[in-house]
């Protein structure tokens, strides 16, 4: 039976029941933080020495040098070519799909030019190298690989350093496949805060890279933390989540296995329904329960949903637009009969999979936007991955003579109202003398 809770707008304590249930915890955990602060004081102090202790003590790999470590482009190459032809056209027809949707993403330089010659504009660059982290072992997601490499090749970024832990020696052939796949450069089976480390400040054998993406456990992501401002970072995310709007139209075993979906990531996931439908509310909470037994991570969910899962009646669907702007949804599916409508209401969530047929586990893999979403209520301010993440903008600013005689004016009136004396005068040595 899933274990899920009930709750109603019309409750009176509703507001603090819904603060309650999606509040999360994201305050670093002091042990780990302390590890970690230590594993990279360790790295940037002994580069390659310090990689390949970690590496040892953690994933029980040895190697002598850190370049024993590098996996050669040709076994990628052999793990694409060895993938069951099901497989392999999965994901080169994913990587297809991930990377014409990135493609118009592209942001161009552009400029213009004023009556007096001034000529103003933006350069777009991309970044010149970024690492690309990947769970491994057991955890291993090649859809990971093409939603952070592919938009980096789009923007043009030159060299693409990814590092995946392979515990034990466990290489996953999926995980090698898609880094052929997307172009990645470069890849080394290290992993933690070391290979965050590695990449943040470079070793011997890294070179420091600008900017480091993808998902990992609290040690990468404390590591992440510590690294920014040193390097970019995408984000540091926090449990997945999905919320559907639902006002009965949809069967009720979809929903269900929707909700299963993000709840089977792991035991702080969060799954909640919204519907005014208070029938269908209790035929999905049946489905749950039919369907419950039949998941290889049946543990995993029931947990989630006990946890964080909710089955909410409300009012009306204005009602239920209102509450997800609330929630602010990493995945929001809106499986209604006129979603277009609902499509106006929603200002917050990091991916709004619009009617019945647009499941969330499409947009994990396949359809094309990017899978990498903001969590914890910061689709607020957030953004998904994208090229523009790896794109670099630099001011374009050619003042003419004439311009200077205007501009120079304002600039030295502005300063001098500032105290900046030297601003000012910088500004006025380029006015004409009378």
């Amino acid at each position: 039976m899933a274990e899920i809770a009930r709750l109603s707008t019309r409750d009176a304590d509703f507001d603090a029941r819904l603060a309650r249930l999606t509040a999360f915890d994201a305050a670093q955990d002091e042990t780990v933080d302390r590890v970690v602060a230590e594993i990279l004081a360790a790295v940037r102090r002994r580069g390659d020495a310090a990689v390949l202790e970690y590496t040892a003590q953690f994933d029980g790999v040895t190697a002598g040098t850190l370049a024993e470590l590098e996996l050669p482009r040709e076994m990628l190459t052999r793990a694409r070519d060895a993938l069951p032809g099901a497989q392999r056209g999965a994901l080169e027809q994913a990587a297809a799909r991930v990377r014409g949707y990135h493609e118009r993403q592209l942001a161009q330089s552009w400029q213009y030019t004023e009556a007096d010659g001034t000529v103003l504009g933006q350069k777009v660059t991309p970044v010149d190298r970024v690492g690309l982290y990947v769970p491994g072992g057991k955890a291993a997601y090649p859809s990971s690989v093409l939603m952070n490499a592919l938009p980096a090749k789009v923007a043009g970024v030159a060299e693409l350093v990814m590092v995946v832990p392979t515990p034990r020696g466990e290489k996953n052939q999926l995980v090698m496949a898609a880094a052929a796949i997307a172009g990645v450069d470069r890849v080394f089976t290290i992993g933690g805060a070391q290979a965050v480390g590695a990449l943040a400040y470079g070793t011997q054998t890294i070179a420091q890279v600008d900017k480091i993406v993808g998902p990992g456990n609290a040690y990468v992501a404390a590591a992440k933390r510590r690294v920014f401002g040193v390097v970019g970072i995408d984000m540091v995310a926090g449990p997945s989540e999905i919320l559907v709007i639902c006002d009965g139209s949809v069967d009720p075993d979809w929903i269900a296995m929707d909700l299963f979906s993000q709840a089977e990531h792991d035991e702080v996931a969060q799954a909640i329904l919204l519907s005014p439908d208070t029938a269908f509310i209790d035929a999905v909470a049946a489905s749950m329960a039919k369907l419950l037994p039949q998941m290889p991570r049946r543990q995993v969910i029931a947990a989630s949903l006990k946890a964080r899962g909710a089955l909410i009646e409300v009012r009306d669907l204005e009602e239920a637009c209102a509450i997800a702007n609330r929630i602010a949804p990493e995945h929001l599916e809106l499986a209604v009969a006129a979603p277009q409508e609902l499509v106006e209401r929603i200002r917050h969530a990091g991916a709004i999979f619009v009617g019945g047929y647009s499941s969330e586990a499409i947009g994990d893999y396949c359809a094309g936007p990017n899978h990498v979403l903001p969590t914890s209520r910061s689709a607020r301010f957030s953004s998904p991955l994208g090229v523009y993440d790896f794109q670099k903008r630099s001011s374009l600013i050619e003042v003419s003579r004439a311009g200077a005689q205007t501009l120079g004016r304002i600039a030295a009136t502005l300063a001098e109202g500032e105290g900046l004396a030297a601003h000012a005068r910088s500004a006025q040595y380029r006015l004409r003398r009378p």
